[in-house]
């Protein structure tokens, strides 16, 4: 790898406008028109399930998550349902798997890699659980992981639970895991836990050694939505409201 991951924090972003900008940073990735980009949107809560959904997986009736004010959505990414929303660093990297030999097994795991050495950094002893996608600390899990590929292209990405309010997995089988435990950043180290703001430095540091990139830079979020909002053919198929 020779080139510089470019990361943007894209501000508040509701979901179906995240879908979106991701779907128009693949297709100008996969044109050669955009860089390799980890873009940081602050999504307000929402369920997302992946291409796997397990049977009793959302907890909450409809009704229930009318009233609280949370979307579902279905997506292309894979695994089962999660939860985004305040508080925690969601992460999606368009990054061209061309270069890395297609090779998406690899790619998962150098993401969870660059997740752990961020927690490590930290003082926070995190792994990985064999056969479970994401990243575990003392047997509970911190941070969910779903990719998408579209022309080798990946897009969706991770979510890293920095301090939000736990109490919104009870609303889900995070994962589709039943009788799992989600964990935070805050929840282990209190008053010590860093900002979002010094979270997303951080992992955008962990994650583009993980991945092999020489360098990352910042790019500025007003440009990165109009270039993106220009880009032809933005719909992701399979990516709708539930």
């Amino acid at each position: 790898m020779n080139e510089t991951l470019s990361v943007v924090h894209l501000g508040p972003t509701p979901y179906r406008e995240g879908l979106a900008l991701q779907a128009a940073a693949a297709l100008a990735r996969a044109a050669a028109r955009a860089p390799d980009r980890l873009l940081y949107p602050d999504h307000p809560p929402v369920l997302t399930i992946g291409r796997s959904p397990s049977a009793g997986s959302v907890v909450a009736s409809p009704e229930a998550l009318r009233q609280a004010g949370i979307e579902v959505f279905e997506v292309a990414r894979g695994g089962d349902v999660t939860w985004h929303g305040p508080g925690q660093l969601v992460g999606y990297l368009i990054c061209d798997l061309d270069q890395r030999g297609r090779d998406l097994h690899r790619f998962l795991r150098d993401i969870e890699q660059g997740l752990i050495d961020t927690l490590a950094g930290w003082g926070i002893e995190a792994g990985r659980e064999a056969g479970r996608t994401g990243v575990w600390s003392n047997g509970e899990k911190i941070a969910s992981i779903g990719i998408a590929v579209r022309r080798w292209v990946s897009y969706h990405g991770f979510a890293l639970n920095v301090a939000p309010d736990l109490r919104f997995f009870d609303l889900i089988h995070p994962c589709g895991l039943h009788g799992i435990q989600m964990t935070s950043v805050a929840k282990r180290l209190g008053n010590e836990a860093p900002t979002l703001a010094a979270a997303r430095d951080a992992v955008a540091e962990a994650i583009a050694g993980a991945l092999g990139y020489p360098s990352w830079v910042r790019e500025e979020a007003p440009e990165v939505r109009r270039t993106l909002t220009e880009e032809p053919g933005t719909i992701v198929p399979g990516s709708h409201a539930a």
